[in-house]
């Protein structure tokens, strides 16, 4: 059974001096990922390990490192999606949780649902999360932006992953901590199914981007309903590569709203595809036959893909 993981760190601008921070960071996060599943590992446990990296990384808008919102304040969200059972978790608007992925999975794996604010800070401190002073989310750099209301180039939006592991399961993960000077409470795309993350048992989506851009078009959905060839189509059959199924969701959101947005796209067999419309977008990948994984800022940066 074919393996494989993608990951990203946001769909976005990426400065000169934020291209190698970038790699290294998407690079860590896929090879945590990839040791779990090349040991047979599941697709949930990869997906956590690789975005928990991100979000100890400060060079991503998750975690540690997450943008300000009007308050001067740390919100978080995440979710977690699986194929087999159509599971699924998230949190939203959470503040001092170093790694909201874990509580998005850990919903998931008890009862499908949203938690927001200080419901999620509950449900982290009940099944013993990893918590913080808010504070402690906070890094010196988006302090800094935020004070001086200064114009942010390199901003990385939400960041995510999607895994296939040994036994065929897909699962499809995301965090962020929104958007610069967002109102406090505000929730985006990335903890709604559909919208920021979908794996169904045709395939597994994350998307990066505006979220008030994304959710109207429900990105992750579009993108994943492209695999069968047509957007209406659930018979599973995989008409499409994951890479022109990516592209045509990005044209969708293109057409129908404006925004920067990108996706990364795995399917049932393991083939990648990702998109955007912004002018960069950080993503690592690997599959089983790789002999190393690959990553890169820009579509530019990657070999076309034999479809």
């Amino acid at each position: 059974m074919t393996i494989a993981i993608v990951v990203h760190g946001g769909a976005k601008t990426v400065s000169p001096d934020k291209e190698q921070p970038n790699k290294e960071g998407c690079l860590a996060a896929v090879q945590a990922g990839w040791q779990i599943l090349e040991q047979g590992g599941d697709a949930r446990a990869a997906v956590e390990a690789a975005i928990r990296v991100l979000e100890s990384d400060q060079t991503f808008n998750a975690g540690f490192g997450s943008t300000l919102n009007s308050e001067g304040e740390v919100e978080v969200d995440a979710a977690m999606m699986e194929s087999k059972t159509l599971r699924w978790g998230a949190v939203a608007a959470v503040q001092g949780l170093r790694h909201p992925i874990s509580a998005a999975r850990k919903v998931m794996e008890e009862k499908p649902r949203l938690l927001v604010a200080r419901s999620g800070e509950r449900f982290a401190r009940e099944h013993g999360l990893e918590l913080c002073p808010k504070e402690d989310l906070v890094s010196q750099e988006q302090r800094q932006e935020w004070e001086e209301e200064a114009e942010v180039i390199d901003r990385p939006n939400t960041v995510g992953c999607v895994a296939l592991d040994v036994n065929g399961i897909l699962v499809a993960g995301t965090s962020t901590g929104g958007t610069t000077g967002q109102p406090q409470g505000r929730v985006g795309d990335t903890a709604l199914v559909g919208s920021g993350l979908y794996a169904d048992h045709r395939g597994a989506c994350s998307t990066t981007g505006d979220g008030e851009s994304i959710i109207p078009v429900v990105l992750a959905k579009t993108a994943v309903d492209f695999l069968s060839g047509d957007a209406a189509s659930m018979d599973g059959v995989l008409a499409v590569h994951p890479e022109q199924a990516a592209e045509k969701a990005i044209e969708v959101l293109k057409q129908r709203v404006s925004g920067e947005a990108g996706c990364i796209l795995l399917d049932q067999n393991g083939r990648i595809g990702w998109a955007y419309n912004s002018q960069d977008m950080a993503v690592a990948y690997m599959h089983d036959e790789l002999q190393q994984p690959a990553v890169f800022i820009s579509k530019e940066d990657e070999a076309p893909v034999n479809m």
